[in-house]
């Protein structure tokens, strides 16, 4: 189910370009981390850091996604087929 039309898919939008911003300077210092042979074990933190940053995305756009996307559907035609898109994701973010 894919929107096509212009309403605002992501309405935290700038919080989550933010986010992203952070994210993406964090992999770039673990690219240089590892450049300069940095100790492993404080690489691996900054792993763990990225990661948790990423489900902390992952969540904000579930939450938009379901009390936006999914509550429209339900209130119009596409009930169903909106929670099995639900659904599939949680499987994908929990495997």
């Amino acid at each position: 189910m894919q929107k096509t039309n212009k309403v605002t898919v992501q309405p935290n939008k700038q919080q989550l370009l933010n986010r992203l911003r952070r994210i993406e300077g964090q992999v770039r210092g673990i690219h240089q981390m590892v450049d300069n042979d940095r100790y492993c074990v404080d690489i691996l933190h900054q792993i763990s850091a990225i990661q948790s940053a990423l489900n902390k995305v992952s969540l904000a756009l579930l939450e938009d996604h379901t009390h936006h996307c999914v509550a429209n559907a339900i209130k119009g035609q596409d009930g169903e087929e909106a929670i099995k898109e639900l659904m599939d994701v949680m499987k994908t973010l929990t495997k």
